[in-house]
């Protein structure tokens, strides 16, 4: 089990890593249900983002947190919107989210929790991807990872190049607008990648249920450098 491994020795390094979004004193994060058990998030709302926005800045406003929360490992409805989701073939739909989602406001920065190399970066057009988004490559104590950032701005882009050596506390990117990050409301999708597999500025952040352990075998929890899941959590 390489993600248990990896989870493990990281373990050890709590209070290494540099926040990834700005985060003050005081500050609250709201848990979000993006599973089927929230009926609020009907079609309707899914289909207009608009509407899509409207709720997820709402939901923030009432509960007075600065950042909404979107679960690691969560069986997702919400990729019923894009048809990126769904299997060429008719088959299963990849609906299992791989990363932590961080809702907040657009041009949020976003900051390297430890320094890194530019592995890769790329801008996904279609509605419902990854529009703008970069892979950094990490060592840490004899352990090799990577971390990928989506829906970034454009501008996050404009002037990097593979091979940038980006520091631990650096800004490098920001939350994109819907024309650049996808089609989605304001937010950083963040995760946690032992091996890319050869992939390039890209790697699933969804996957099939039925490749549930392939695909968490191979992303750990993020949670253990973001370090956002346990205090100063509101339930909405």
């Amino acid at each position: 089990m390489k993600a248990k491994n990896f989870e493990e020795r990281l373990r050890q390094y709590t209070g290494v890593f540099a926040p990834v979004v700005p985060i003050e004193s005081g500050d609250k994060f709201l848990v979000m249900d993006f599973t089927a058990a929230n009926q609020e998030l009907n079609e309707q709302v899914l289909a207009d983002n608009d509407q899509f926005i409207r709720y997820i800045n709402q939901k923030l406003s009432a509960a007075g947190a600065r950042y909404g929360i979107g679960g690691y490992n969560e069986h997702r409805t919400i990729y019923s919107r894009s048809r990126v989701f769904d299997d060429p073939d008719g088959k299963e739909p990849r609906r299992l989210h791989l990363g932590i989602d961080i809702w907040g406001k657009p041009s949020t920065r976003v900051m390297a929790p430890l320094d890194g190399i530019v592995h890769s970066f790329e801008f996904h057009h279609d509605a419902g991807n990854y529009g703008t988004t970069i892979i950094l490559s990490h060592q840490l104590e004899g352990m090799s990872f990577y971390t990928l950032y989506g829906h970034l701005s454009l501008n996050s882009i404009a002037n990097m190049q593979e091979g940038d050596v980006i520091r631990k506390g650096d800004v490098f990117a920001a939350f994109g607008l819907p024309f650049e990050n996808g089609n989605w409301p304001p937010h950083l999708h963040f995760k946690v990648i032992l091996d890319m597999e050869g992939h390039k500025g890209d790697y699933p952040g969804v996957c099939k249920f039925s490749e549930r352990e392939r695909y968490l075998d191979n992303c750990p929890d993020p949670d253990l450098i973001l370090h956002m899941m346990p205090a100063g959590m509101v339930e909405g």
